[in-house]
């Protein structure tokens, strides 16, 4: 560079080494910003030519930082005339070599979001469901971290740091702690994996172990949060949520089957148990018509002949209501036809000692 630049610098009006050094960030200048017309005016407008918006992205997010690259390669060959005389010129050139680095990884940095971005698009149409922003967000923090580290890893040998013993002690100091952070670590692969599989999601109505049911409000990358019925909130980590047996309501769609125990009298005739029964719970708010309510008999108990019936509702947020509403449904139901409703009962059968002849103990 410096060699095609010896004939511009040995003009007699270019002796000055102040002028040269004008001369030549005026020169950049001038460069950067014909660089930066052509990818606005001419190759933003082949890209946008194209099917995907990919590259439309990555020509927008980095047009200006290539040409403050520009600008700087400029900057250091304006000192390039006061290299004999500034005796500290290889300070200045770690400086323009420290920004320039600087500015590269920005690049890598934005053309990194950019693809991450359009990743998650095409993830989410595959999986036809919007892709959670968490996961999105956690890829690009990583990528950013993972960047700016394989920056200053370029930086540091610019001014004469070897980052050879660093790297071994990153590495030792990464394991302890990663040993550390152990749990907290499973609970956010934990929280990716709920996210990429969709077995859950916010909304869903879940029942776990422990009789824990409630809806999803959050799914963060640590803990996942629902509350109940009786308005608590309810936090799991997202490791152990990962670990144990979940019963989702909510999918594959919200119909759900529900059960209300009963019994009657001995004596009753099954069919007419069935029909009144079926007949009631049909006309409750809220239970599906299709596939109807359907009654049996399933056991002959000490006291009753006991019956089960089963419903299909569409919101199993309400089970527990629909619930109490169909058991009221079938007692009015039972006692409009005169069904008995039997309560536990003994008979205790007495015998006379003296009427048989027996001598009564004492």
């Amino acid at each position: 560079m410096i060699d095609i630049l010896s004939p511009i610098l040995n003009h007699p009006l270019l002796q000055n080494p102040y002028m040269q050094s004008l001369a030549i960030l005026l020169s950049f200048y001038a460069f950067s910003k014909i660089v930066h017309i052509i990818l606005v005016r001419y190759i933003l407008r082949l890209t946008k030519k194209t099917k995907t918006d990919i590259d439309d992205k990555i020509v927008e997010s980095t047009n200006r930082p290539i040409s403050l690259i520009l600008l700087t390669i400029g900057g250091y060959l304006a000192f390039v005339p006061f290299r004999e005389s500034f005796p500290n010129i290889s300070i200045v050139e770690d400086i323009f070599a420290s920004i320039t680095i600087a500015i590269i990884t920005y690049i890598v940095m934005r053309v990194a979001d950019v693809l991450i971005d359009a990743w998650g698009r095409s993830f989410a149409e595959k999986a036809q469901s919007a892709l959670d922003n968490e996961l999105i967000l956690l890829f690009h923090r990583f990528s950013r971290v993972a960047i700016v580290l394989v920056g200053i890893m370029f930086v540091l040998p610019v001014w004469g740091i070897q980052i050879g013993p660093l790297l071994a002690s990153l590495g030792i100091a990464g394991v302890a702690v990663a040993f550390a952070l152990q749990n907290t670590l499973g609970n956010i692969f934990g929280g990716v994996s709920l996210i990429v599989d969709k077995s859950v999601k916010v909304g869903d109505i879940i029942e776990l172990e422990g009789d824990v049911f409630g809806r999803i409000t959050d799914i963060g990358l640590r803990s996942t949060r629902l509350i109940t019925n009786d308005g608590t909130m309810v936090i799991i980590p997202n490791g152990k949520l990962a670990d144990t047996r979940v019963l989702n309501h909510s999918q594959p769609d919200t119909r759900e089957r529900n059960i209300v125990l009963f019994g009657v009298a001995y004596g009753s005739d099954p069919s007419h148990v069935r029909e009144v029964v079926c007949k009631a719970v049909s006309g409750v708010k809220g239970v599906l018509a299709g596939p109807a309510p359907e009654a049996m008999m399933v056991s002959m108990g000490d006291s009753s002949v006991n019956f089960r019936v089963e419903f299909w509702m569409d919101d199993p947020w309400s089970r527990l209501s629909m619930k109490f509403a169909v058991t009221e449904a079938i007692y009015a139901a039972l006692r409009k036809e005169g069904i008995e409703i039997p309560f536990p009962t003994r008979t205790i059968y007495t015998k006379d000692e003296k009427k048989e002849g027996r001598k009564p103990q004492k």
